[in-house]
């Protein structure tokens, strides 16, 4: 019984190393979420031609 605190401490570190571990995986994923949702974006406002300039200048005048 003397070994009883060491145990549930050393199981006590290993559920919070568990739980910073989980958090640090939900915080990258956000982040690629993040970052994915970002380049998608761009990759649209980049392929939509712009209303306000015209695309044939040369064969306007």
């Amino acid at each position: 019984m003397t070994h009883l605190p060491f145990i549930i401490a050393a199981f006590a570190v290993f559920v919070l190393v568990l739980c910073c571990d989980a958090f640090g995986s939900w915080l990258r994923l956000r982040l690629a979420r993040w970052q994915a949702r970002h380049r998608h974006q761009r990759l649209q406002a980049r392929a939509k031609p712009q209303a306000g300039t015209p695309l044939a200048t040369e064969l306007i005048r």
